[in-house]
C-alpha cells in the first residue's frame, strides 16, 4: 500500500509520465509498455481508487467524471508530481483527454477513450465486460484450465484483446482477478453512464485507437477526429481495446512520440 492512497508501480527516472487504467483493470495492464517507457520516463502506473490493489477512499468514490479527475490531480500533488505527461486506456482515456483539457498535464496519449459513443454503444460495453466480470467469478482451476487453453483463451479474450494468446497465462489470470474483486465497477459504470467527452485541451493530445475495438468499436474514432480538430489521431492496426498486449512497441512509440521523448 502506498502512502498517497492508491497502490502503484513506479520505474525508470526522467519527465513523470502517469499511466491510467481502464474500468475493471489494473496497473498490471501496462506491463508490457513499462520497460520501454522507463527508458525514457519517471513511469507511474496506477490503482485507480476502488480497482486493483488500491481501496475504495474513506469518503467514497468520486461520483462523476469531474471527481475522478480531481482525484487524479490530488494524486499528483501527493506524489510531487507538476504538470506530469499521462496515458490512459478506456475509462483511463477519458481521464487523460480530461486532464488535458483542465490543463492538468503536459500531455495526453488515449488509447480507445470512453467519451466517444452512443448510450447504446456505452450500454453494449458495459454489458460485455459485466459479463466478463461474471466469467471471472469461475473457480480458479476453472479460469486457469480456460486461459491455458489457446482457442479456449481466443472465445474466452477475445473480445479484449485483437491476439489473445500474447497474453501470458499468468498476466489473464491476473486481469481475470482484478475484474472480479474490482470494488469500484458498479459505481464508476453507473457514474459514466451520459458521459461524453467535451473538453478542449491545449496541450499535446494523441487519441489512438485500435482498429479491431470490439468494446468501444473503431467507429468512434471519427468522432474523437470531429471533436478534438487540433489532436494527432492515429489507428492502431491490428489491436483491439487493450492494445497494450497486442502490440507494445507500436504503443509505447505512440506515447513516446506524444511526450516527446522520442524526439529528443
Amino acid at each position: 500500500m502506498s502512502q498517497v492512497g492508491v497502490v502503484f508501480e513506479r520505474r525508470g527516472a526522467g519527465a513523470p509520465l502517469v499511466l491510467l487504467h481502464g474500468i475493471g483493470h489494473h496497473w498490471a495492464a501496462w506491463s508490457p509498455v513499462l520497460d520501454r517507457l522507463a527508458e525514457a520516463h519517471d513511469v507511474i502506473a496506477v490503482d485507480l481508487p476502488g480497482f486493483g490493489r488500491s481501496p475504495v477512499p474513506a469518503a467514497g468514490l468520486p461520483a462523476d467524471m469531474p471527481g475522478l479527475v480531481a482525484a487524479v490531480v490530488e494524486l499528483f500533488a501527493a506524489l510531487g508530481l507538476d504538470r506530469p505527461h499521462v496515458a490512459g486506456n478506456s475509462l483511463g482515456g477519458a481521464i487523460a483527454l480530461e486532464l488535458a483539457a483542465a490543463g492538468a498535464v503536459a500531455s495526453a496519449t488515449a488509447l480507445s477513450p470512453a467519451g466517444f459513443c452512443t448510450p447504446r454503444e456505452l450500454r453494449w460495453a458495459l454489458t460485455v465486460l459485466t459479463l466478463h466480470r461474471n466469467a471471472a467469478r469461475l473457480p480458479e482451476p476453472v479460469l486457469r484450465s480456460l486461459f491455458g487453453n489457446p482457442a479456449l483463451r481466443t472465445v474466452a479474450l477475445g473480445m479484449i484483446l485483437a491476439r489473445p494468446n500474447r497474453m501470458a497465462l499468468a498476466e489473464a489470470l491476473a486481469d481475470a482477478r482484478a475484474l472480479r474483486e474490482a470494488r469500484a465497477f458498479r459505481a464508476v459504470a453507473r457514474a459514466g453512464r451520459g458521459y461524453a467527452f467535451a473538453g478542449a485541451p491545449t496541450v499535446p493530445v494523441t487519441v489512438a485507437w485500435g482498429t479491431r475495438d470490439r468494446i468501444l468499436p473503431y467507429r468512434q474514432a471519427a468522432l474523437a477526429r470531429t471533436r478534438l480538430p487540433a489532436a494527432r489521431h492515429l489507428d492502431l492496426a491490428g489491436c483491439g481495446h487493450v492494445p497494450m498486449h497486442d502490440d507494445p512497441e507500436l504503443v509505447a512509440s505512440v506515447i513516446l512520440d506524444t511526450t516527446g521523448a522520442r524526439a529528443a
